[in-house]
């Protein structure tokens, strides 16, 4: 394995620029591409984990009533209620299947496993028989966005290379668009050495990849995996599209919005001082364009007033 990427204190990878030069942040590709995901099916999700969480805790519940001003405090409750629902047991779980396909794919040797675990991994090992890997989390740079991640693998089969993706969740359904764009970004970039910034083409293909779904079980019975094609000129189309989404939400108040009643330049009101036929309408322009009224403006005034008939 290649030596791990150094990130900021955003967890953002820091890439040396194809010109060299100092590590510059790049954006990971799993936040570039996050701004078109529909996330209400998992903001459903949270909020039930964290109802079951309380209602299995009542010194959570008791918590939140002595800290109910607290934001920092309530947002670690919550994350307590949810990981008290075993909200976090599948992702745990999806973690270690993951390391293990890694070692599996590695050619080393495998631990003793529980009899889930070695039933998913058999699963595994089955489905991706005709799939050489070439790449595994090879950290990726797309310098032109600067864009950086590390897809699972790089696989060869029947000749060509494609981007593979591993997915431990139940369903994949959900995220398929996400999944389109992340494996399309991978698919045109560059993979990355860490130590040296050299930058090497993969030759995975940018209209396809795969998905290997391997869903977390709790029985070995269950245990299967699933290998998907995904068209991954349609995620790319959708990564333009998040581009021109993040380009707009960097748009400043002032690039949108400007005063009702922008103030007047101050030779503008110069020439709308002696265009006045009344004191009272002197003292209307004043009243108006107040915050750019100069001292100069009030002599003029004064002296236009001044000069008015009686």
């Amino acid at each position: 394995p290649a030596p791990p990427i150094t990130r900021d204190r955003f967890n953002r990878p820091l890439v040396i620029p194809p010109g060299g030069g100092k590590a510059i942040p790049y954006t990971r590709a799993t936040t570039y591409i996050d701004v078109l995901e529909d996330k209400f099916n998992l903001q459903q999700w949270e909020k039930r984990m964290v109802a079951l969480g309380l209602a299995d805790r009542p010194d959570l519940m008791l918590s939140i009533a002595a800290h109910r001003d607290d934001k920092k405090t309530l947002n670690r409750i919550c994350d307590d209620a949810k990981e008290a629902a075993k909200g976090h047991a599948a992702a745990t779980t999806g973690t270690a299947l993951h390391a293990l396909t890694e070692t599996l794919d590695r050619g080393q040797p495998l631990p003793v496993l529980p009899a889930t675990a070695s039933a998913s991994i058999g699963a595994y090992a089955e489905a991706t028989k005709d799939l050489k890997a070439t790449h595994i989390e090879q950290f990726c740079v797309l310098d032109t966005y600067q864009i950086g991640g590390t897809p699972d693998r790089i696989v060869r089969h029947n000749g060509e290379r494609f981007i593979l993706d591993l997915k431990t969740g139940a369903s994949i359904e959900y995220g398929i668009l996400k999944i389109a764009m992340q494996l399309a970004v991978y698919a045109r970039s560059y993979a990355y050495d860490t130590a040296t910034a050299e930058r090497t083409i993969h030759e995975a293909s940018t209209q396809r990849g795969i998905i290997a779904h391997l869903p977390a079980v709790e029985d070995p019975a269950d245990a299967h995996c699933t290998l998907w094609w995904v068209d991954l000129e349609a995620g790319w189309y959708a990564v333009q599209v998040a581009r021109q989404v993040r380009e707009k939400r960097a748009l400043r108040f002032t690039d949108l919005a400007e005063p009702f009643n922008p103030p007047a330049p101050p030779a503008q009101l110069s020439d709308l001082i002696r265009a006045c036929t009344t004191p009272d309408a002197v003292r209307t322009l004043w009243a108006a364009h107040e915050s750019a009224w100069t001292d100069e403006l009030t002599a003029a005034a004064r002296e236009h007033i001044a000069s008015l008939p009686a």
